[in-house]
């Protein structure tokens, strides 16, 4: 019977998946498609004013009606972790002194962990986003037939990515400062985020892991605990014997001078 352990692995979650690659901020999907998403904050449209919520419909009807490309508005409600917030409020009832700020806190804290236990608590995050499909880069059905059978981008992954760049960063230009008439916030994901997001997505119980982020990795986990000492130790610099003649030099001249001087006074 052949060891399990020793069985190649012929299939992953990855093949499963629509996304290729994840670089400089855009998703590159199989059939060779691109994506980039933004997230952007929200408006409160009940408490706003009559006026302000004219405008608000005016400045987003405009945003529609200057679109010739494509989104996708994307709503995702999860569950919002507080424990890092009732441990920030523990930390501060344990620093203040005052007693009745104090209880305050105490109070204000078990408030929080009573609603929470009661009911689910859901944070709301918005995203736009904007595709660039297959067919712009002429990328016809049977190349798209023959790379799927075969497995590969039907063009490089440098070229797509290119070309994603000159494709969708206008509109994302162009959607910013739409968005921003509206007093929204806006932001493109980068990488790392992206990647945080459709692990969230396909991993909704991971709850609130941490991901290392990339850039950890360049740090080295052991360091020398010791600097090791030259076997013969460096020479004394030619540069602090030179100004130590030079100040010598100097002061005879100084010396020299006043003697002159003095010998010439009547």
């Amino acid at each position: 019977m052949a060891d399990p352990a020793k069985i190649a692995i012929r299939a992953s979650t990855q093949e499963h998946l629509e996304i290729e690659d994840i670089q400089d901020g855009i998703v590159i999907l199989k059939d060779g498609s691109c994506c980039l998403v933004l997230a952007t904050t929200a408006i409160n449209f009940g408490l706003l004013s009559e006026k302000e919520q004219e405008a608000t419909i005016y400045a987003y009807a405009g945003l529609l009606n200057s679109l010739n490309f494509t989104i996708q508005i994307v709503i995702r409600s999860a569950r919002k972790d507080v424990s890092h917030y009732l441990s920030l409020l523990e930390e501060r009832e344990e620093k203040e002194k005052r007693q009745l700020i104090k209880g305050q806190i105490a109070s204000y804290r078990q408030f929080i962990q009573e609603t929470v236990q009661k009911n689910n608590v859901l944070d709301k995050k918005f995203y736009l986003v904007i595709p660039m499909t297959s067919l712009e880069l002429g990328v016809t059905k049977t190349l798209k037939k023959t790379a799927a059978r075969q497995k590969n981008l039907p063009f490089d992954k440098s070229y797509l990515l290119q070309q994603a760049k000159i494709n969708l960063y206008p509109k994302r230009d162009h959607l910013l400062r739409q968005l921003s008439r509206l007093g929204l916030k806006t932001h493109q994901l980068n990488s790392q985020e992206l990647i945080r997001l459709f692990f969230d997505i396909y991993n909704p119980e991971s709850g609130g892991q941490q991901m290392t982020d990339s850039k950890q990795y360049q740090t080295p986990l052991v360091k020398a605990a010791f600097t090791p000492k030259p076997e013969n130790p460096p020479p004394q610099e030619e540069s602090s014997i030179l100004n130590q003649i030079s100040n010598l030099v100097s002061q005879q001249k100084e010396i020299k001078a006043n003697d002159e001087n003095a010998n010439s006074i009547p």
